[in-house]
């Protein structure tokens, strides 16, 4: 080689540009040290796959495998479509898996392989005027629902003291609740009643008068019926494109009743967190108890309370404190949900855990019904615990009065029937005397009848006289 090209090897036709060759090293050099930090990061995505090994009742007893409290599996038997379920226990190295649809079919040994990533369900405003299961699949035919995003089941926990303070009255067109039981927005109430007192009649009468801009209606553990009536005829068409209904019957399993209350109060906490003012309905809270008994019990949870375990009375105030209002300049969600009470026993422990945990409570009377009078209010024993902060002293003072007059004519009915009541010895009985009639007028209101708050106490005024 001359020495002209040892000096400037540029002049060789096979010579290499040294800045260009080391920057091109360097970028791809790069490439690869990004390329290996991701892959270092990154989870393996190992599947450990267990079997089945056991099922005694709804509970599944798996081996083999590894997850967390509350995660999904799929079990897979030959060809059949995979069966989803639930981590609801273990024990040693067994899970407890619970089914979330339908176990038919289920043969020993079959595989089963955790899902990552929790339970979560997809909301968005597509889901207005729609009818879903307690998955989020619609059950009206319509089609696919949009998703906007997904959130989880058990929702977020918010402090109670950046919660904004009940100071708005809602108006739920019925008279007797708006002036003498007046409820405020983001109050939380349970309606209380045996079977057949109109417990459904009233909800849906809500459901078509309040002023709401969402309304979330969960239908738990209800006959399959009353789950097509009040979507035709509560809600009606127009009712429905402001309403999200979660229907989850008396025939789905336990564990997709849970999900279905569960569910709808995750679809009112997003509409919430969008700034609305949510009316959620449930019905009924009982329901969602007894498909928590009928768990806890499948895994070997004893019973305490009328076969009810602990964690039942644990699962309630964790459910209804979900409900209320959000942080300040947030939407709210007002709840109302209906309980159940077994042989019209208001001691019933879930009545009774109920009442401790909600703001206040409508009782509905089998006595009452039974007389003709809708809804059948038992205004002695229900309470709402906001209304002396959201309402007027006029309208506390008629309240009270109205109160008075109506317990001095039932706690004296007897006497005053046989006649062994004479006029004139209690100015307060002679004046529930007179005025009976006009107080059991104010309380009944025919179900397509709406009474807007201004009328309901202007209607209160005329019952006193």
């Amino acid at each position: 080689m001359s020495k002209d090209r040892l000096d400037n090897p540029q002049t060789s036709p096979n010579a290499i540009d040294i800045d260009q060759f080391r920057e091109t090293l360097n970028s791809g050099l790069e490439d690869k040290l990004q390329t290996l930090r991701q892959m270092h990061w990154q989870k393996p995505s190992l599947q450990v796959a267990g079997r089945l090994v056991r099922m005694v009742g709804m509970t599944l007893e798996v081996v083999g495998t590894y997850a967390a409290i509350g995660s999904r599996c799929q079990i897979f038997n030959g060809n059949e479509p995979p069966v989803e379920a639930e981590v609801v226990g273990f024990h040693n190295d067994r899970l407890y898996l619970m089914a979330i649809g339908s176990i038919h079919g289920l043969a020993p040994n079959a595989k089963v392989v955790p899902v990552e990533g929790g339970i979560k369900v997809g909301v968005g405003p597509a889901l207005l005027g729609r009818v879903v299961d307690g998955s989020a699949k619609p059950l009206d035919g319509k089609g696919p629902i949009k998703v906007e995003r997904y959130v989880s089941l058990s929702g977020k926990k918010i402090n109670p003291l950046s919660r904004r303070p009940i100071s708005e009255p809602l108006d739920v067109g019925i008279k007797a609740i708006n002036a003498l039981l007046t409820l405020g927005q983001g109050q939380r109430v349970g309606l209380m009643a045996g079977t057949g007192v109109g417990k459904s009649v009233l909800l849906g009468m809500m459901t078509r008068f309040t002023n709401a801009d969402v309304v979330v209606v969960g239908l738990v553990g209800e006959r399959g019926r009353e789950v097509n009536d009040f979507v035709r005829n509560n809600l009606g068409e127009e009712g429905l494109k402001r309403s999200v209904v979660v229907a989850t019957p008396a025939d789905d399993p336990p564990l997709m009743r849970l999900h279905g209350a569960m569910l709808a109060t995750s679809i009112a906490e997003y509409f919430r967190d969008q700034g609305k003012n949510v009316l959620l309905l449930m019905d009924s809270l009982t329901r969602f108890a007894q498909a928590q008994r009928e768990i806890a019990l499948a895994v070997g949870e004893p019973p305490a309370s009328k076969g009810y375990p602990p964690s039942v009375f644990a699962k309630l105030p964790q459910l209804v404190e979900r409900a209320g209002n959000g942080s300040t300049g947030g939407g709210s969600i007002t709840a109302i949900y209906t309980v159940l009470a077994e042989g019209d026993d208001q001691s019933d422990p879930v009545v009774d855990s109920a009442r401790g945990v909600l703001d206040g409570h409508i009782v509905l009377s089998r006595e009452v019904a039974d007389s003709g009078r809708y809804p059948a209010i038992d205004i002695e024993s229900s309470v709402s615990r906001v209304m002396v902060e959201i309402v007027s002293d006029d309208q506390i003072a008629m309240a009270r009065r109205f109160k008075q007059l109506y317990s001095a004519y039932q706690q004296n009915q007897d006497l005053i029937h046989v006649g062994a009541y004479r006029r004139g010895s209690d100015t307060l009985i002679d004046e529930s005397i007179d005025k009976q009639e006009a107080l059991n007028g104010f309380l009944a209101q025919a179900i397509k009848e709406q009474y807007p708050f201004e009328h309901s106490l202007n209607a209160l005024k005329r019952a006193l006289g």
